[in-house]
């Protein structure tokens, strides 16, 4: 089985299993000092108006004041489906998300995320603030464009994976059932592995 395809399915089963994890992944990069650095992510599904074929992709969305925007160029992502007992590791190269997709997108967002989109203009993502209490203050009297629109930073990428492993816990005989695809050239290949 194709593993995207397979990644896809267990998804749509985790959702259905109301899984809190479904629509979450860990996201792995390397800083400029070479210290890997690994944050949670909203993992989305996304269609690409340039690769219509391709169906839907999996991408991140951020925003590109952030220190983890010049070390997105490849990536891995974590995925795990606890009521599933499902892992998924993808080594992905990145691509743009079109701006318009991601600015149609970000009006899905709920308000909070929006108003911090906009508030990284004021003070980029990671920098320091005196406090909690002046971090709300500042957000709460940001000026926001009317209509709402997201900003130029708002950024979007597609993972792209070249090699995905898929680890089951859930086993009736208690042997983890660990597989690897990789795809050198054209079609991916599985490796099944000792768990």
């Amino acid at each position: 089985m194709n593993p995207i395809t397979w990644f896809h399915e267990d998804r749509k089963r985790a959702r259905t299993e109301r899984d809190p994890c479904a629509e979450l992944c860990a996201l792995a990069t390397v800083n400029a000092d070479g210290a890997p650095e690994i944050r949670t992510l909203v993992l989305r599904d996304l269609e690409d108006p340039a690769n219509p074929t391709e169906g839907t992709r999996l991408a991140v969305f951020i925003n590109d004041s952030s220190p983890k925007w010049s070390a997105m160029a490849r990536v891995s992502a974590l995925a795990y489906f606890p009521v599933l007992k499902v892992q998924y590791r993808l080594s992905c190269a990145t691509a743009p998300v079109p701006g318009a997709l991601v600015h149609g997108r970000w009006q899905d967002r709920p308000e909070a995320p929006k108003r911090m989109d906009w508030y990284y203009a004021r003070r980029p993502q990671s920098s320091p603030v005196a406090s909690r209490s002046q971090l709300i203050e500042e957000v709460g009297e940001l000026n926001l464009p009317q209509p709402l629109v997201a900003p130029p930073s708002a950024r979007g990428l597609y993972l792209l994976p070249f090699a995905i492993e898929r680890l089951d816990l859930n086993q009736p005989d208690g042997i983890h059932d660990r597989r690897r695809w990789h795809r050198p050239d054209t079609g991916w290949r599985e490796t099944v592995l000792v768990p």
